[in-house]
């Protein structure tokens, strides 16, 4: 008989011999598990992050820094009213005394102020709020003026002096197209990263832009023209939701050359974790957390709010800071994206499974 191959038997048992655990991991790491894996724990972790990030900014708004205007002697706001207002509103107010109302109002109007206090009168106390400014503000300072009035044994006239428009009494319309505006917009983004992914880097910002102009149009012309919500001066808001979907489209393209894959994951957290909870579309920023109430207007659903709203109800005293944060992610974004697209050409195909 022949005399057996002892490379083949060696062989032979290599193969019987169970994997080591570094074979194991490899094949583990090239294998779909892997990612289905990541996606698991991550998806876990944002929903409490979620969760946690909504429910710190909106289940219990409190005054941290009310910026109010005072009309009266200089010794006002040492007076008993503003003393009872400090103590109600937790040492919130901001208090800016004004020589009169023409001076306090045009303060109002710049957003500077969101109640003015008119203490002239010894018996009576006048509160105008604006809810065009914050109505959840103005709810508030007329609760607690309301309530140290009665303590104080003086009558207390609240004003609005800038209600919001009848088709929104509650001030969230602007928010709820923003938030279309800035969700739709990195959804589209992936959907030509997916469907579209041959695309140049120029074809590409092109029909961004292109979504971006149609997008904006749409929902300008459903609110105002379709459900009659608000009444909006068209062309501005327009051109201010397209640069709102281009910039947050943008953001999404930046983060597809830096990450690949994963691009989605702090695309969403920036602008739906930590962008919408801080817009201050919800909660007027005077009662976010003191971190969220900052940075908000530093991201581009902050600032496609605040754009808005002065658009709306204050055309008189626009702005340029929400334009500026807008243009900024938008021409920061586009210029990485094309810069780093030639480096990782194979970023855009990561975001779709291959058919194989």
């Amino acid at each position: 008989m022949a005399e057996p191959d002892a490379r083949g038997d060696r062989a032979h048992e290599a193969h019987r011999r169970p994997p080591t655990r570094a074979k194991r991991w490899q094949s583990f790491a090239r294998s779909p598990l892997l990612p289905a894996t990541v996606i698991v724990l991550l998806v876990s972790a944002v929903a409490g992050v979620f969760a946690w990030s909504y429910t710190y900014a909106f289940a219990n708004p409190t005054p941290h820094r009310v910026p109010t205007a005072v009309i009266g002697p200089p010794d006002a706001a040492h007076g008993a009213f503003l003393t009872g207002m400090e103590t109600a509103m937790d040492g919130s107010l901001m208090v800016h005394t004004y020589p009169g109302y023409a001076q306090a109002r045009e303060a109002a109007e710049k957003q500077a102020v969101f109640a003015i206090f008119d203490v002239r009168r010894e018996r009576t106390v006048t509160v105008d709020v604006s809810s065009a400014s914050g109505a959840s503000v103005a709810q508030v300072v007329e609760q607690a003026a309301q309530a140290v009035g009665k303590d104080l044994g003086k009558d207390v006239v609240v004003r609005d002096i800038k209600p919001n428009q009848r088709g929104d009494p509650r001030g969230l319309a602007i928010f709820y197209i923003s938030l279309a505006a800035v969700v739709v917009s990195f959804v589209g983004g992936i959907q030509l990263s997916v469907h579209a992914r041959e695309l140049g880097a120029g074809a590409r910002i092109a029909f961004t832009l292109a979504y971006s102009l149609l997008g904006a149009f749409a929902i300008v012309a459903v609110v105002d023209w379709g459900l009659g919500a608000l009444e909006l001066p068209f062309a501005s808001v327009w051109l201010t939701l397209a640069l709102t979907m281009y910039a947050a489209s943008a953001v999404f393209l930046m983060f597809l050359v830096l990450v690949g894959r994963w691009a989605l994951i702090p695309t969403w957290g920036l602008m739906v974790l930590i962008g919408n909870p801080s817009s201050g579309g919800a909660v007027s920023w005077p009662l976010l957390p003191t971190f969220l109430g900052l940075v908000g207007r530093w991201l581009p659903t902050g600032a496609a709010i605040g754009a808005i709203h002065t658009e709306v109800y204050f055309p008189g005293y626009l702005h340029a800071f929400p334009f500026l944060v807008l243009t900024g992610w938008a021409l920061v974004s586009t210029v990485v994206f094309c810069l780093l697209r030639d480096r990782r050409p194979t970023a855009e195909r990561a975001v779709a499974v291959p058919p194989e």
